[in-house]
Formats: structure tokens, C-alpha cells, sequence
């Protein structure tokens, strides 16, 4: 791998992460094509560490006062359910818990069938559909802080387990949950981001020791896609979280059926991309 490769593939990582546009899509369209050469799902995974450390870095208060009150908690001054923060930190980790079995139960078919790229224009195409459907028909009266339950929390994390699927974005799913169940945009956003955050921390850091082998992209590049992900990661988060505050997502809502049509669909149907051929990303 090249570092202009890294850098250009850390760019999309920190650009796409966070859109409802799935950057694991993009980046296996982008090892997919002819001048794309990258391999190693293990570079995916090591890269989103980067756009993880932009989410803690927007919310680090947020997750800084959840963590104090679940201190607070384990030092026995409070129940879970009398802090809405330690409640919110209890309730990300409940919401991960759906996406654990899955990657263990189905890890040979995440790694090869569910990357074909037909399958990832579909999944593009659908779940832009309906997150458009989501955002128009969803209740917008909820908050985290009052409305917030076990129930819910493990709905948005199945809806984070489809995520599993390249094509279906992690943030696009989850957000789609959330106002399938009645959230306002911006609490939808928020738990989403947070409820990836130890999910994507425990794959980036376990994928780490297949960094820098004689079959695996070199540790340069990678900390310097990484770095770059980061940076860009965290002007688009700021920016998305700011904007969906202010408008509804119509300027964002068609982005997923609009690439899976103008870059896998179009790339297949062409014969520009074989749907399996290629390393595995």
C-alpha cells in the first residue's frame, strides 16, 4: 500500500463514517477497483479507531460525566436509574451487546458473502429508502435522557448489527431506529455515535496485531490513514450533529440509494468491478 493509497482511503473513512452512507461500502468499492490494491479487513477496522477518537473527542463531556456517575454508581451512591448518565452508560453497553453474537456466530460469512458487491448496492439502496421513510413518519418527541429504555437500547443495537453488512451504515441504521421509535433527530444521532463507540474500539484494537505483516498493509500507512480519518472525522461529525439540529435529513437521506446505484450497481452492471474478485477487504 502506498501512502497516498492510505491518506486518500483514511479521507473516505473520516468522510463517510459518519454519513448515512456506510464507509465500509466505500472503502471495499474503493480496494475493488482496478487501482485499488488494499488489503486487510484489518486496515478497515484499525482506521475507524480514528473516527472513534473524533466521536469521544465531541463528546467528552458527555462521556466524561458518564463515566463519573457510573463511578459514582459502583461506589454505591446511586442506582443506575437515578443518574441519566449512568444510565446512558449502562444502556450503550446493553445496546452492544447484539452486535457481540452475531460477529462471532457469522464472522466466515461477514468477512466473505456479505461483501459481495451486489449485495452492498441493495443494502445502499434499501436502507437510503428507508431511512427517507423513517425520518418522515417518526414521531419527534422523545429524548434520551426521559424515554430511554433497556427495550429500546437493544432495538438500536440490533439495528447496529446490521452494520455487520457493508452497505448498511452503522449510523444510517441506528438513526433509522431511533426515529422509527419516536427520537428527535439529534438524540437519535447522539446514542447512535455513542453506542459505536465501544464496538468499533474493541474491532480497531483487536485487529491491531494484523497490522504490519509480510501479508498485511505496513504500520505507516495505516497510522497515517488513521490520523487523517480522525481530522476529517471530526469536522464531519461536528458539522452532521449542527445540521441535523436545523433541518430534516433530505439532503442526506438519498445519499445511500444514490451511491449504491452510482458506485457498486453501476460498477457491477458495467463489468468495471467484479462483485468477488479482488482481495477482501
Amino acid at each position: 500500500m502506498s501512502w497516498l493509497e492510505a491518506i486518500v482511503l483514511g479521507l473516505i473513512q473520516g468522510l463517510t463514517e459518519f454519513l448515512p452512507i456506510s464507509s465500509s461500502a466505500h472503502l471495499r468499492v474503493r480496494r475493488r477497483s482496478p487501482a485499488g490494491t488494499t488489503r486487510g479487513r484489518a486496515f478497515t477496522a484499525v482506521t475507524q479507531i480514528g473516527t472513534e477518537t473524533a466521536v469521544v473527542l465531541y463528546f467528552r463531556k458527555k462521556i466524561g460525566r458518564i463515566l463519573v456517575a457510573g463511578s459514582g454508581r459502583c461506589a454505591g451512591r446511586r442506582t443506575w436509574r437515578d443518574d441519566p448518565d449512568s444510565r446512558m452508560g449502562w444502556l450503550v453497553i446493553i445496546g452492544t451487546l447484539p452486535i457481540a453474537n452475531p460477529r462471532i456466530l457469522f464472522q466466515d460469512q461477514i468477512d466473505h458473502a456479505f461483501r459481495d458487491l451486489r449485495l452492498i448496492a441493495f443494502t445502499l439502496i434499501f436502507f437510503g429508502i428507508l431511512l427517507g421513510v423513517a425520518d418522515l413518519i417518526g414521531y419527534r418527541f422523545r429524548t434520551l435522557d426521559d424515554h430511554l429504555t433497556v427495550p429500546h437500547g437493544i432495538w438500536f443495537g440490533l439495528a447496529q448489527a446490521l452494520a455487520l453488512i457493508p452497505g448498511v451504515s452503522r449510523s444510517g441504521g441506528t438513526i433509522t431506529a431511533g426515529r422509527l421509535l419516536g427520537y428527535k433527530r439529534e438524540e437519535a444521532a447522539e446514542y447512535a455515535f455513542l453506542l459505536a463507540v465501544p464496538a468499533v474500539f474493541a474491532s480497531g484494537f483487536y485487529k491491531l496485531a494484523d497490522i504490519g505483516g509480510s501479508d498485511s498493509p505496513p504500520w505507516g500507512p495505516t497510522i497515517a490513514a488513521t490520523i487523517v480519518a480522525f481530522v476529517v472525522g471530526y469536522v464531519v461529525i461536528t458539522w452532521l450533529m449542527a445540521f441535523i439540529k436545523k433541518a430534516q435529513l433530505h439532503a442526506v437521506r438519498g445519499l445511500p440509494a444514490g451511491v449504491g446505484r452510482a458506485d457498486p450497481g453501476a460498477g457491477v452492471g458495467t463489468g468495471a468491478l467484479d462483485p468477488n474478485a479482488g482481495p477482501t477487504p
